[in-house]
Formats: structure tokens, C-alpha cells, sequence
């Protein structure tokens, strides 16, 4: 279902099922799975390749060219999972640097006005909210809660079912299930409500927490000694280990 006003390029490809609205514009070099729908007035360019179920609201911009000064028309790309829901005025970018992709997974959903800028690699089950903004090369891991206002610093990364409060200003790291929030953002505390939602054993948190205190609260220690105290103290469990990855391989420091 393609609406008489909407302008598809001829080299663009249009899975079954998908609904062009109004006013839309798909662009070459756009490839859309089956199921998706553009509501009126979303801009696709490409080259964008995007998967199954996706549904656009009114006004997204959605694989359009770097703003990244550097950018000169080099061939980029943008890459969508399945089944996310982009609301109003919602802005991702394609990559900078020659062959590059930014990457977006499933089951996201990116509210009014969020932007992904250029080279974000965003993980799947992940909420934006309104106005949320992700500077170049930012990673987002699983099921984390970026909050409103919220803006991440480039190269940034922003751990599995973390949540970043609104208004927040990240300019560091912010480890797998941790709460941050404020200007600069800080860690407060572990993400027990997100941890609770998905479904992490009342045991599992407990350890979270520990490893929270030894890195956060415990004075004497610095990173690489509370990481070896926690893995010599906790519990060999996965989110213990991924933790400590996480902070171990951080390039610009982790939030204190």
C-alpha cells in the first residue's frame, strides 16, 4: 500500500505488506522488510538496509548522511533489526568513515525527537526517550534506558539494562546495570526495578549490589583492585563477569 503522494525511488525495495503513507519519501538505495509502516511524511535514504515489522511515525528522518564534518560523501550505511518502533521527529544517521555501518537491533523504541548520530551501534529491547540524544560512535547494550533530555557523550558506552535518568549529561562510561543520573551524570545505584523486569534472580541482584559497593563505595580501592576483589569475592556468575569486562576494557573511564 503505497499512498499516491508518497515518492518511492525506483531503486529502492519494498518488502510484502509494507504501507507508505502520505507524503513519504523512500530513497535509493533503501531496502525495507516485509510488515513495515511509514504513517505520513517519514524520509528513508540509504544506502539503508531495514528489517521486518518496523513502524515510522510522522516526520522521522532515518539513514540520511552523516553531520559529522568530516564526512565527504564516502559510501556509509545504517542497518535496522526487526519489530522497532520509531515515534515522531525521530533522526538516525548513516555511518562516517568509507564502508562503515551505524547498527540499530530489534524491538527498540525510540521516542519523539531521539537522535542516533553517525557510527552507534545500539543493542536491542532498548528505550530512548523523548529527545534522547546519542552523540557519533556511542554504544548502547540490551535493554537499556537512555531517559529524556538525556545526551551521550561520542565514543561513550552505556551498559546492558543500564538506565540514565533525564536531563542526564554522560560523558563517561556507565557499567551493565547501574542508575545514573545528573550533570555530569553519576552512578547512584543499580538498576533494581530494570533487573527485577527482566527477570534476574533475587540471588543475582544481591551480588549486583556487592560488586556495586566495592566499586563504587569502597574508599581505598581503585578500578583494577576492586575488579580483582570482586572477582575474587563474588560469585562466578555471568553478569559478574560481563561487569567486569565491561569496566576492565573502558576507554574513556567508567562513571563515578
Amino acid at each position: 500500500m503505497i499512498h499516491k503522494t508518497a515518492i518511492v525511488h525506483r531503486d529502492a525495495e519494498i518488502g510484502n505488506g509494507c504501507e507508505i503513507g502520505p507524503y513519504c519519501v523512500v530513497g535509493a538505495g533503501v531496502v525495507l522488510a516485509d510488515g513495515c509502516a511509514l504513517r505520513s511524511h517519514v524520509v528513508l535514504d540509504g544506502p539503508s538496509r531495514i528489517g521486518k515489522n518496523n513502524t515510522f511515525y510522522p516526520f522521522g528522518a532515518i539513514g540520511l548522511r552523516s553531520q559529522d564534518l568530516k564526512y565527504a560523501g564516502e559510501p556509509t550505511f545504517l542497518e535496522i533489526g526487526d519489530g522497532n518502533t520509531f515515534r515522531e521527529f525521530v533522526t538516525i544517521h548513516r555511518a562516517t568513515a568509507a564502508n562503515g555501518r551505524t547498527r540499530i537491533g530489534d524491538r527498540n523504541n525510540f521516542l519523539a525527537y531521539a537522535h542516533v548520530a553517525h557510527d552507534c551501534v545500539v543493542g536491542s529491547g532498548v528505550i530512548m526517550s523523548n529527545c534522547g540524544t546519542l552523540g557519533g560512535h556511542v554504544v548502547v547494550e540490551d535493554h537499556a534506558v537512555i531517559g529524556g533530555l538525556a545526551a551521550v557523550h561520542q565514543f561513550c558506552r552505556i551498559g546492558g539494562m543500564a538506565i540514565v535518568g533525564g536531563c542526564s549529561k554522560v560523558v563517561q562510561d556507565i557499567p551493565p546495570y547501574m542508575l545514573a543520573d545528573g550533570n555530569p551524570a553519576e552512578v547512584r545505584a543499580i538498576n533494581k526495578v530494570g533487573l527485577e523486569r527482566h527477570g534476574v534472580r533475587e540471588k543475582t541482584r544481591k551480588t549486583i549490589q556487592a560488586a556495586f559497593k566495592l566499586l563504587y563505595r569502597e574508599s581505598g580501592l581503585n578500578i583494577g583492585d576492586a575488579i580483582a576483589k570482586i572477582r575474587r569475592e563474588l560469585p562466578d556468575l555471568p553478569e559478574i563477569r560481563r561487569l567486569c569486562e565491561f569496566v576492565g576494557s573502558s576507554e574513556r573511564g567508567i562513571s563515578r
